[in-house]
Protein backbone atom coordinates (compact mmCIF):
# COMPACT_ATOMS: atom_id res chain seq x y z
CA UNK A 1 0.00 0.00 0.00
CA UNK A 2 1.45 3.42 -1.05
CA UNK A 3 0.99 6.06 2.06
CA UNK A 4 2.02 9.65 0.98
CA UNK A 5 3.82 11.89 3.20
CA UNK A 6 1.04 14.18 4.06
CA UNK A 7 -1.41 11.29 4.73
CA UNK A 8 1.44 10.28 7.71
CA UNK A 9 1.00 13.47 9.08
CA UNK A 10 -2.30 13.43 8.77
CA UNK A 11 -2.67 10.21 11.18
CA UNK A 12 -0.10 11.10 13.74
CA UNK A 13 -1.94 14.52 13.79
CA UNK A 14 -5.50 12.50 14.49
CA UNK A 15 -4.03 10.36 16.29
CA UNK A 16 -2.44 13.09 18.66
CA UNK A 17 -6.01 15.27 18.66
CA UNK A 18 -7.13 12.02 20.21
CA UNK A 19 -4.95 12.59 22.75
CA UNK A 20 -5.33 15.95 23.36
CA UNK A 21 -8.86 15.55 23.47
CA UNK A 22 -9.21 12.89 26.14
CA UNK A 23 -6.07 15.13 27.99
CA UNK A 24 -9.09 17.80 28.03
CA UNK A 25 -12.28 16.15 29.16
CA UNK A 26 -10.76 13.05 31.13
CA UNK A 27 -7.74 14.26 32.84
CA UNK A 28 -8.85 18.10 33.01
CA UNK A 29 -9.99 17.17 36.63
CA UNK A 30 -7.82 14.26 38.14
CA UNK A 31 -10.38 11.90 39.31
CA UNK A 32 -10.87 8.01 40.43
CA UNK A 33 -12.16 6.82 36.47
CA UNK A 34 -15.74 5.09 36.97
CA UNK A 35 -16.89 1.68 35.37
CA UNK A 36 -19.79 3.57 32.69
CA UNK A 37 -16.66 6.61 31.68
CA UNK A 38 -14.82 3.87 30.93
CA UNK A 39 -17.23 1.87 29.31
CA UNK A 40 -17.93 4.85 27.01
CA UNK A 41 -14.45 5.61 25.79
CA UNK A 42 -13.49 2.09 25.21
CA UNK A 43 -16.68 2.09 22.43
CA UNK A 44 -15.52 5.84 21.60
CA UNK A 45 -11.49 4.23 20.95
CA UNK A 46 -13.14 1.10 19.02
CA UNK A 47 -15.65 3.01 16.70
CA UNK A 48 -12.39 5.13 15.84
CA UNK A 49 -9.95 2.14 14.78
CA UNK A 50 -13.61 0.81 13.08
CA UNK A 51 -13.97 4.07 10.57
CA UNK A 52 -10.55 4.14 10.31
CA UNK A 53 -10.26 0.65 9.34
CA UNK A 54 -13.42 0.96 7.03
CA UNK A 55 -11.95 4.01 5.73
CA UNK A 56 -8.52 1.93 4.76
CA UNK A 57 -10.80 -0.72 3.28
CA UNK A 58 -12.62 1.61 1.14
CA UNK A 59 -9.96 3.95 -0.20
CA UNK A 60 -7.21 0.92 -0.54
CA UNK A 61 -9.77 -2.15 -0.85
CA UNK A 62 -10.33 -4.93 0.78
CA UNK A 63 -6.71 -6.76 1.48
CA UNK A 64 -5.22 -3.60 3.65
CA UNK A 65 -8.62 -3.43 5.40
CA UNK A 66 -8.50 -7.17 6.46
CA UNK A 67 -4.93 -6.57 7.43
CA UNK A 68 -5.76 -3.38 9.46
CA UNK A 69 -8.59 -5.39 11.21
CA UNK A 70 -6.56 -8.49 12.09
CA UNK A 71 -3.64 -6.45 13.14
CA UNK A 72 -5.74 -3.79 15.46
CA UNK A 73 -7.99 -6.94 17.03
CA UNK A 74 -4.23 -8.87 17.41
CA UNK A 75 -2.59 -6.22 19.25
CA UNK A 76 -5.64 -5.27 21.30
CA UNK A 77 -5.59 -8.87 22.59
CA UNK A 78 -2.41 -9.23 23.27
CA UNK A 79 -2.46 -5.75 25.41
CA UNK A 80 -5.38 -7.22 27.77
CA UNK A 81 -3.12 -10.08 28.48
CA UNK A 82 -0.56 -7.08 29.54
CA UNK A 83 -3.11 -5.09 31.65
CA UNK A 84 -2.30 -7.41 34.52
CA UNK A 85 1.05 -6.30 34.80
CA UNK A 86 0.05 -2.93 34.86
CA UNK A 87 -2.26 -3.64 37.71
CA UNK A 88 0.83 -4.97 39.68
CA UNK A 89 2.74 -2.28 38.47
CA UNK A 90 0.28 -0.28 39.81
CA UNK A 91 -0.52 -1.11 43.43
CA UNK A 92 3.51 -1.96 43.55
CA UNK A 93 3.69 1.86 43.32
CA UNK A 94 0.36 2.39 45.14
CA UNK A 95 -1.04 4.81 42.25
CA UNK A 96 -3.73 6.70 43.78
CA UNK A 97 -6.61 6.65 41.76
CA UNK A 98 -7.15 9.77 40.74
CA UNK A 99 -3.69 9.47 39.37
CA UNK A 100 -3.84 6.18 37.01
CA UNK A 101 -5.16 7.60 34.02
CA UNK A 102 -2.71 10.35 33.73
CA UNK A 103 0.08 7.80 34.29
CA UNK A 104 -1.70 5.28 31.42
CA UNK A 105 -1.93 8.10 28.97
CA UNK A 106 1.69 9.23 29.67
CA UNK A 107 3.42 5.85 30.03
CA UNK A 108 1.41 4.13 26.74
CA UNK A 109 1.72 7.56 24.62
CA UNK A 110 5.85 6.73 25.72
CA UNK A 111 6.05 3.48 24.80
CA UNK A 112 3.77 4.39 21.34
CA UNK A 113 6.99 6.48 20.74
CA UNK A 114 9.48 3.78 21.34
CA UNK A 115 7.60 0.85 19.49
CA UNK A 116 7.72 3.42 16.38
CA UNK A 117 11.08 2.76 16.60
CA UNK A 118 10.97 -1.14 16.53
CA UNK A 119 8.31 -0.88 13.83
CA UNK A 120 10.50 1.24 11.39
CA UNK A 121 13.77 -1.00 12.47
CA UNK A 122 11.15 -3.95 11.91
CA UNK A 123 10.03 -2.98 8.56
CA UNK A 124 13.33 -2.10 7.16
CA UNK A 125 14.27 -4.98 7.83
CA UNK A 126 11.70 -7.60 6.10
CA UNK A 127 11.86 -5.19 3.29
CA UNK A 128 15.67 -6.11 2.43
CA UNK A 129 15.98 -9.50 4.17
CA UNK A 130 13.95 -12.93 3.85
CA UNK A 131 15.20 -14.80 6.58
CA UNK A 132 13.78 -11.62 9.36
CA UNK A 133 10.66 -13.67 8.51
CA UNK A 134 12.09 -17.06 10.47
CA UNK A 135 13.94 -14.77 12.85
CA UNK A 136 10.31 -13.07 13.92
CA UNK A 137 8.38 -16.60 13.41
CA UNK A 138 10.65 -18.52 15.81
CA UNK A 139 10.40 -15.57 18.36
CA UNK A 140 7.09 -15.80 18.26
CA UNK A 141 6.82 -19.56 18.53
CA UNK A 142 9.55 -19.33 21.50
CA UNK A 143 6.82 -17.02 23.45
CA UNK A 144 4.25 -19.01 22.64
CA UNK A 145 5.52 -22.02 24.36
CA UNK A 146 6.99 -19.69 27.10
CA UNK A 147 3.67 -18.48 28.07
CA UNK A 148 2.84 -21.93 28.53
CA UNK A 149 5.38 -23.38 30.27
CA UNK A 150 4.81 -20.39 32.62
CA UNK A 151 0.86 -20.64 33.01
CA UNK A 152 0.60 -21.00 36.94
CA UNK A 153 3.37 -19.38 38.36
CA UNK A 154 2.82 -16.15 39.81
CA UNK A 155 3.69 -12.96 38.63
CA UNK A 156 5.31 -10.08 40.61
CA UNK A 157 6.25 -6.78 39.36
CA UNK A 158 10.29 -6.38 39.47
CA UNK A 159 11.91 -3.41 38.24
CA UNK A 160 13.32 -3.56 35.11
CA UNK A 161 16.55 -2.14 33.97
CA UNK A 162 15.43 1.18 32.77
CA UNK A 163 13.48 2.00 36.10
CA UNK A 164 16.21 1.25 38.44
CA UNK A 165 18.98 3.30 36.42
CA UNK A 166 16.06 6.20 36.87
CA UNK A 167 15.94 5.50 40.63
CA UNK A 168 19.73 5.60 40.71
CA UNK A 169 20.40 8.52 38.55
CA UNK A 170 17.46 11.02 40.46
CA UNK A 171 16.50 10.64 44.27
CA UNK A 172 12.91 9.76 44.35
CA UNK A 173 10.11 11.33 46.72
CA UNK A 174 8.13 8.93 49.48
CA UNK A 175 4.82 10.49 48.43
CA UNK A 176 2.95 11.94 45.31
CA UNK A 177 2.81 15.53 44.88
CA UNK A 178 -0.47 16.25 42.67
CA UNK A 179 0.46 15.69 38.72
CA UNK A 180 4.27 17.10 39.23
CA UNK A 181 7.48 14.80 38.17
CA UNK A 182 9.93 17.05 39.73
CA UNK A 183 9.54 19.13 42.95
CA UNK A 184 11.95 20.74 45.42
CA UNK A 185 12.68 18.68 48.34
CA UNK A 186 14.56 19.34 51.05
CA UNK A 187 16.74 21.82 49.80
CA UNK A 188 17.18 19.67 46.28
CA UNK A 189 15.16 18.85 43.36
CA UNK A 190 13.98 15.72 43.19
CA UNK A 191 11.83 13.29 41.18
CA UNK A 192 8.20 12.05 42.06
CA UNK A 193 7.06 8.49 42.06
CA UNK A 194 4.90 10.04 39.33
CA UNK A 195 7.60 10.23 36.54
CA UNK A 196 8.99 6.98 37.94
CA UNK A 197 5.60 4.44 37.47
CA UNK A 198 5.18 6.38 33.89
CA UNK A 199 9.17 4.92 32.91
CA UNK A 200 7.79 1.47 34.42
CA UNK A 201 4.85 1.70 32.39
CA UNK A 202 5.75 2.59 29.18
CA UNK A 203 9.16 0.63 29.37
CA UNK A 204 7.26 -2.48 30.55
CA UNK A 205 5.22 -2.14 27.14
CA UNK A 206 7.88 -2.08 25.50
CA UNK A 207 9.06 -5.38 26.54
CA UNK A 208 6.03 -6.43 25.23
CA UNK A 209 6.46 -5.16 21.61
CA UNK A 210 8.99 -7.55 21.26
CA UNK A 211 6.39 -10.33 20.92
CA UNK A 212 3.18 -8.01 19.59
CA UNK A 213 5.50 -6.37 16.74
CA UNK A 214 6.59 -9.67 15.50
CA UNK A 215 3.15 -10.80 15.54
CA UNK A 216 1.80 -7.90 13.34
CA UNK A 217 4.06 -8.56 11.12
CA UNK A 218 3.30 -11.79 10.39
CA UNK A 219 -0.39 -10.40 9.44
CA UNK A 220 0.66 -7.06 7.54
CA UNK A 221 4.33 -5.93 6.42
CA UNK A 222 2.83 -2.63 6.13
CA UNK A 223 4.42 -0.53 8.15
CA UNK A 224 1.65 2.02 8.17
CA UNK A 225 -0.80 -0.54 8.89
CA UNK A 226 1.59 -1.75 11.63
CA UNK A 227 1.92 1.45 13.23
CA UNK A 228 -2.16 2.59 13.08
CA UNK A 229 -3.07 -0.86 14.47
CA UNK A 230 -0.38 -0.43 17.25
CA UNK A 231 -2.09 2.93 18.03
CA UNK A 232 -5.19 2.11 18.30
CA UNK A 233 -4.94 -0.40 20.14
CA UNK A 234 -2.53 1.04 23.07
CA UNK A 235 -4.83 3.99 23.46
CA UNK A 236 -8.00 1.76 23.93
CA UNK A 237 -5.97 0.41 26.25
CA UNK A 238 -6.12 2.71 29.17
CA UNK A 239 -9.81 3.02 29.86
CA UNK A 240 -10.10 -1.12 29.20
CA UNK A 241 -7.70 -1.28 32.11
CA UNK A 242 -10.38 0.69 34.40
CA UNK A 243 -13.35 -1.39 32.50
CA UNK A 244 -12.04 -4.34 32.80
CA UNK A 245 -10.82 -4.01 36.20
CA UNK A 246 -10.62 -7.58 38.43
CA UNK A 247 -12.26 -9.10 35.66
CA UNK A 248 -8.61 -9.64 33.77
CA UNK A 249 -7.95 -12.14 36.53
CA UNK A 250 -11.23 -14.23 35.50
CA UNK A 251 -10.02 -14.83 32.16
CA UNK A 252 -7.81 -18.10 33.07
CA UNK A 253 -7.71 -19.30 29.53
CA UNK A 254 -6.72 -15.90 28.00
CA UNK A 255 -2.73 -16.93 27.60
CA UNK A 256 -3.64 -19.61 26.46
CA UNK A 257 -5.41 -18.72 23.47
CA UNK A 258 -2.55 -15.87 22.82
CA UNK A 259 -0.24 -18.92 22.90
CA UNK A 260 -1.96 -20.70 19.78
CA UNK A 261 -2.48 -17.09 18.28
CA UNK A 262 1.06 -16.85 18.40
CA UNK A 263 2.36 -19.40 17.54
CA UNK A 264 -0.08 -19.54 14.32
CA UNK A 265 1.31 -16.72 13.70
CA UNK A 266 5.05 -18.02 13.94
CA UNK A 267 4.00 -20.44 11.79
CA UNK A 268 2.68 -18.20 9.17
CA UNK A 269 5.65 -16.68 8.89
CA UNK A 270 7.79 -19.67 8.72
CA UNK A 271 5.78 -20.58 5.59
CA UNK A 272 6.22 -17.18 4.20
CA UNK A 273 9.47 -17.18 4.53
CA UNK A 274 9.32 -20.77 2.78
CA UNK A 275 7.05 -19.18 -0.07
CA UNK A 276 10.11 -16.39 -0.70
CA UNK A 277 12.83 -19.39 -0.99
CA UNK A 278 10.29 -21.49 -3.44
CA UNK A 279 10.43 -24.06 -0.69
CA UNK A 280 6.58 -24.46 0.09
CA UNK A 281 3.68 -25.32 -2.28
CA UNK A 282 1.18 -22.61 -2.89
CA UNK A 283 -1.58 -24.28 -0.82
CA UNK A 284 0.22 -23.80 2.68
CA UNK A 285 0.06 -20.01 2.32
CA UNK A 286 -1.95 -18.56 4.75
CA UNK A 287 -4.27 -15.98 3.54
CA UNK A 288 -5.42 -12.94 5.97
CA UNK A 289 -9.20 -14.19 5.92
CA UNK A 290 -8.36 -17.16 7.65
CA UNK A 291 -5.83 -15.43 10.04
CA UNK A 292 -8.60 -13.35 11.23
CA UNK A 293 -11.30 -16.16 11.34
CA UNK A 294 -8.67 -18.33 13.47
CA UNK A 295 -7.78 -15.21 15.92
CA UNK A 296 -11.80 -14.47 16.10
CA UNK A 297 -12.62 -18.16 16.99
CA UNK A 298 -9.36 -18.75 19.72
CA UNK A 299 -10.20 -15.69 21.51
CA UNK A 300 -14.18 -16.40 21.74
CA UNK A 301 -13.33 -20.03 22.60
CA UNK A 302 -10.84 -18.96 25.90
CA UNK A 303 -13.26 -15.57 26.86
CA UNK A 304 -16.68 -18.01 27.26
CA UNK A 305 -14.29 -21.15 28.65
CA UNK A 306 -12.67 -18.69 30.79
CA UNK A 307 -15.90 -16.67 32.03
CA UNK A 308 -17.77 -19.74 32.71
CA UNK A 309 -15.10 -21.07 34.70
CA UNK A 310 -14.87 -18.38 36.55
CA UNK A 311 -18.80 -18.90 37.71
CA UNK A 312 -18.25 -21.93 38.24
CA UNK A 313 -15.73 -21.45 41.01
CA UNK A 314 -18.19 -18.96 42.49
CA UNK A 315 -20.97 -21.20 43.34
CA UNK A 316 -19.09 -23.65 44.07
CA UNK A 317 -17.25 -21.10 46.80
CA UNK A 318 -20.67 -20.24 47.34
CA UNK A 319 -21.75 -24.06 48.04
CA UNK A 320 -18.50 -23.98 50.60
CA UNK A 321 -19.30 -21.71 52.45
Amino acid sequence: MIVPVWLWFATVGGLLALIALDLVIVDRKPHAVTTGEAARWVIFYIACAVLFGAGVWFFAGHDPGVEFFTGYITEYSLSVDNLFIFMIIMASFKVPAIHQHRVLLVGILLALAMRSVFIAVGAALINQFVWVFFLFGGVLIWTAISMLRSKGEEEQYQENALTRWVRKLFPVTDDYHGHKYLVHHQGRRMITPMLLVIVAIGSADLLFAVDSIPAIFGITQDAFLVFTANAFALMGLRQLYFLLGGLVNKLVYLSYGLAVILAFIGAKLVLHALHEYHAAPDWLDIDNWVSLGVIVVVLTVTTVTSLAKARRDERAGVEAN
